[in-house]
């Protein structure tokens, strides 16, 4: 717990325990009514701590992903800390794999902000979640892949049917998987679409368990750089906007907007320093996402770090959203507008970075 957050405590129980004192001697006895309302005060104090306590600490998820570069930027550098440190905030990093436990964690209250992918952005609010999407993490049409071997003779939607085509099954890989066989005439009933996860990508090309796999940054430029396999398209080709987000619980981000607006222009700052970015901060992004420094080059020039959503934006995550209607790993389609709120996201601090 942090020295402001112990005093803050602190302070509050006191005040209660004053509260309480006053009560009972004003009166020069405890009566039932007496002793009911110190109580009361003393209940309603220590509600007020915990509020406080809970307040003083934001509880960031995060997961390996280069759609998120500028927050990890953010993070090495401890720009966060130092900017909330003045409100008395302690910053907790709550790292996962991927987006599946990284929205059961934002709905159990276990964190309050998240970093993630279209996919589960949506899918958390279809499945009732109460999250807002507070910014665009980044649009990255291209850091999805469909790849295959090096020496195979595929290149087109055509060549793939009745082939076997790896993927995570509901992930926007899937969707990629869906529009590219959509843009020449064919449909997912022409191919046997294979289930895999994501880190099995390599293994499931290079040994011939199938014919071509889709897959995301940064594995894409692990899969190729290593010279096993190359990309015949790429989201751009097809429509795939690749939209990721930040999301807040809707009760952490009402009562805690300044903190999310510090984060966010702390966002778009990481997000300007990539143009002149120190080799120790880029090291450090490099080894938590599993890359070569010189690797994770390559995938940043894939990535628009925008922050501010707008239409684009909303646009893409619908079209997520009829995708998984249509494949039935949501119950029924939305519109996602109104969980869109740029506010917290479009102020002068923020744009500043991103002229």
């Amino acid at each position: 717990m942090s020295n402001n957050k112990k005093k803050t405590t602190t302070a509050l129980i006191l005040s209660a325990v004053l509260l309480a004192a006053a009560v009972l001697s004003g009166c020069g006895g405890s009566s039932n009514a007496d002793t009911a309302a110190a109580s009361a005060g003393s209940a309603a104090a220590e509600s007020t701590a915990a509020a406080a306590a809970e307040n003083a600490q934001v509880r960031i998820a995060i997961q390996p992903s280069a759609a998120f570069v500028p927050l990890f930027v953010a993070k090495e550098n401890g720009w966060i800390e130092e900017a909330l440190a003045e409100k008395g905030v302690e910053v907790v990093w709550n790292d996962f794999e991927s987006g599946p436990p990284m929205n059961e964690s934002l709905a159990a209250g276990s964190s309050d902000i998240g970093v993630i992918g279209d996919v589960p952005t949506v899918s958390a609010i279809a499945a009732g979640q109460d999250n807002l999407v507070a910014a665009t993490t980044a649009k990255a049409a291209d850091s999805y892949a469909i790849l295959v071997p090096a020496d195979s003779e595929v290149s087109s939607a055509a060549d793939l049917s009745g082939k076997k085509i790896a993927t995570v099954i509901g992930s926007t890989g899937h969707n990629l998987v869906r529009k590219f066989l959509e843009k020449e005439g064919l449909s997912l009933a022409d191919v046997e679409l294979v289930n895999i996860s994501a880190g099995d990508a390599a293994a499931v090309l290079t040994s011939g368990e199938v014919d071509a796999v889709a897959i995301w940054e940064p594995n894409v430029t692990r899969i190729t750089g290593s010279g096993a396999a190359k990309i015949i398209a790429e989201g751009s080709d097809v429509g795939l906007a690749g939209t990721n987000t930040m999301v807040v619980r809707k009760e952490y981000a009402e009562a805690n907007g300044e903190v999310l607006q510090v984060i966010l222009e702390q966002y778009a700052r990481g997000a300007k320093e990539l143009e002149n970015i120190d080799e120790e901060t880029l090291a450090g992004v490099a080894e938590y996402l599993s890359l070569e420094t010189e690797q994770l080059k390559q995938v940043i020039a894939k990535f628009q770090y925008t922050v501010i959503p707008d239409q684009e934006d909303i646009d893409s995550l619908n079209d997520t959203i009829e995708f998984l209607g249509n494949i039935d790993a949501i119950s029924e389609t939305y519109d996602i507008t109104d969980r869109v709120v740029s506010d917290y996201a479009d102020t002068d601090a923020v744009k500043a970075y991103l002229q």
